[in-house]
């Protein structure tokens, strides 16, 4: 919390001591430290940007979750205090509950920008969370159910939820308890002493900085099919965005548009990779299958539509429709 005001000190005086200055300045922080494969996807992103936009724009990664604590990412920025954030759409549905389509479609980002989903997305984050999206990013990988003992299948092939306890976000808490499994929430710097003290049992999660966070010394078994798609965005305070010159404007929105094709494909890469690493360090799979997997799967597409419809049913049919 001290990190926190100290950035949000930074952060006021900053708007002053850049008054006078041409070239536009963008605090930016992401949600994962730094180490982790997600914060390096968007600093080579900064990288990009901060090239192409020398004497015109420049991005200034304040750094990760020790300056803004991922539970007020969203209304940092939708306050102002932060410009330009990383951070999956799941983190704070409760500003933007549409925020699931990233989630719940297997839509390609690109694909989004050619059907019109994009714009429409865009203009419910302007109005919900005073916030410009820029790039759905690191789109080419899912999520995954780890588990600290080998789990066992029911008779028609899914998993038994019953036994399980699992670290959950608010992306996907609806969805397993919905299967009979206990959740509970926590940010993701608390899962390492939650499953060395056995707290929890299972975690669920993409393979992407899975071993940087030290998990897998406890969770020895990974579940096929793997759920969801990663939601991860990079978005601007609106009044922030609006306040950049136009050339600052296109040079974002070219980076982005690039970066979200480039991310894919390597995060796909970085996923089989990761995976492939823990198996060869003794990971098991355990797979689901037959009307148990297909249950499963079913379930994993609704569970998102049924939670954005019950918060707000304004936007869904004309979502679903964008976002198949």
């Amino acid at each position: 919390m001290r990190m926190f005001k100290a950035f949000a000190a930074a952060a006021l005086l900053g708007s002053f001591g850049t008054a006078s200055v041409a070239e536009d300045v963008i605090e930016a922080v992401h949600f994962t430290p730094t180490q982790v494969g997600f914060a390096q996807s968007f600093l080579r992103f900064v990288d990009r940007v901060n090239e192409r936009g020398k004497g015109v724009v420049q991005i200034n990664v304040r750094g990760g979750p020790e300056v803004v604590p991922n539970p007020q990412l969203g209304t940092a920025q939708q306050s102002g205090l932060i410009d330009m954030m990383n951070a999956p759409a799941g983190l704070y549905l409760e500003i933007v509950p549409e925020g699931e389509v990233f989630s719940a479609s297997g839509i390609k980002p690109w694909e989004a920008r050619e059907n019109g989903g994009w714009d429409a997305i865009d203009k419910i984050y302007q109005e919900k969370g005073n916030a410009k999206l820029l790039a759905h990013v690191d789109a080419g990988a899912g999520f995954w159910l780890w588990t600290v003992d080998e789990p066992k299948l029911t008779e028609d092939g899914m998993l038994d939820f019953s036994k399980l306890v699992i670290r959950a976000s608010p992306l996907y808490k609806q969805f397993f308890e919905s299967l009979g499994a206990q959740m509970i929430v926590q940010p993701a710097g608390d899962v390492y002493t939650s499953l060395e003290r056995g707290v929890i049992n299972a975690n669920a999660y993409p393979s992407i900085g899975y071993k940087a966070f030290g998990w897998d010394k406890f969770t020895r078994y990974r579940v096929e099919p793997g759920f969801f798609h990663l939601d991860v965005l990079i978005s601007m305070n609106l009044d922030k965005w609006n306040s950049l010159s136009d050339e600052s404007k296109k040079i974002l929105n070219e980076v982005a548009i690039e970066y979200e094709r480039e991310s894919y494909d390597a995060i796909a890469k970085e996923d089989q990779e990761s995976r492939a690493a823990m198996e060869a360090e003794g990971m098991k799979i355990v797979e689901m299958t037959g009307a148990g997997r297909d249950k499963f799967l079913a379930e994993a597409a609704k569970a998102s539509w049924d939670r954005m419809k019950d918060r707000d049913p304004t936007h869904v049919e004309e979502l679903r429709k964008l976002f198949p």
